[in-house]
C-alpha cells in the first residue's frame, strides 16, 4: 500500500481522468513532457561541453604565461649609508 491508497484506488482515479481529458490530450501531455525533459537533458549535456571547452582553453592560456626557464631571486637587506645619517642630523 502506498499510504493508505490500494491499486483498485489508483485505477479508478485514472479511469476518471481518462475520462474527463480523453486520451488524445494525455497522449499530447505526455508527448510535451517528453520533448521537455530531452530539451533538458540536451541542454545540460550542451553546458558542460562549454564548460569542459573553457577549461581547456584556461589551461591553454596559463601554459603561455607559464615561463619554463630558472629566475634568479636575491634575498636582500638595506642598510643606510654612514654619510647619509650624519646629513639628516
Amino acid at each position: 500500500m502506498l499510504g493508505g491508497i490500494s491499486i483498485w484506488q489508483l485505477l479508478i482515479v485514472l479511469g476518471i481522468i481518462i475520462l474527463v481529458f480523453g486520451t488524445k490530450k494525455l497522449r499530447n501531455v505526455g508527448t510535451d513532457l517528453g520533448g521537455a525533459v530531452k530539451g533538458f537533458k540536451k541542454a545540460m549535456s550542451e553546458e558542460e561541453k562549454a564548460e569542459k571547452a573553457e577549461e581547456e582553453t584556461e589551461q591553454q592560456a596559463q601554459a603561455k604565461v607559464d615561463h619554463k626557464e630558472e629566475t634568479n631571486t636575491y634575498d636582500v637587506q638595506a642598510e643606510r649609508k654612514p654619510e647619509e645619517q650624519e646629513e639628516r642630523k
